[in-house]
């Protein structure tokens, strides 16, 4: 079996998408400034082995990394942070209520049970010479019975 990481990726995505709240959402991580309101972006971070596996199959930890952008000077401030935390809580929930993203996963890993749970991180990026605020969420999903096990 094959890891299909276009069509999780764009499950992940679709979810930041059918909010409404992005002027864009990103298959990537961009390279150059984003937008002027909230701009989504959607990249694998890391593949790890999980001990959940079949006899002779391997199945895997993917995490995903789901980043809100903002430019971090805009008015008025104090609705900064106001806003952004309203997308994540959305985006949380769709994560939560959509458990398998579509029956590509066996589950978002929610609470860690393999390693990484779910987890939001804060903080600002400088980028093309402008400070964005930015909402980092650690997505966890695990993908089944992925690779062959050749004793």
């Amino acid at each position: 079996m094959a890891l299909d990481i276009l069509s999780i990726t764009d499950a992940v995505a679709s979810h930041a998408g059918a909010t409404g709240r992005f002027e864009t959402v990103n298959g990537h991580e961009p390279k150059n400034a984003v937008g002027h309101g909230l701009t989504a972006a959607v990249w694998s971070d890391r593949i790890t082995p999980v001990r959940s596996s079949g006899l002779s199959s391997l199945s895997v930890l993917l995490v995903f990394n789901v980043r809100i952008y903002t430019p971090a000077q805009q008015l008025p401030a104090d609705a900064i942070d106001p806003d952004m935390i309203a997308a994540v809580d959305e985006l949380c929930a769709a994560y939560a209520g959509d458990f398998t993203l579509g029956g590509l996963v066996r589950q978002v890993d929610l609470l860690g049970q393999h390693g990484q749970p779910l987890d939001v991180r804060a903080g600002y990026l400088q980028q093309d010479g402008a400070l964005y605020r930015v909402m980092t969420i650690a997505l966890p999903v695990i993908v089944n019975d992925l690779w062959e096990e050749v004793a």
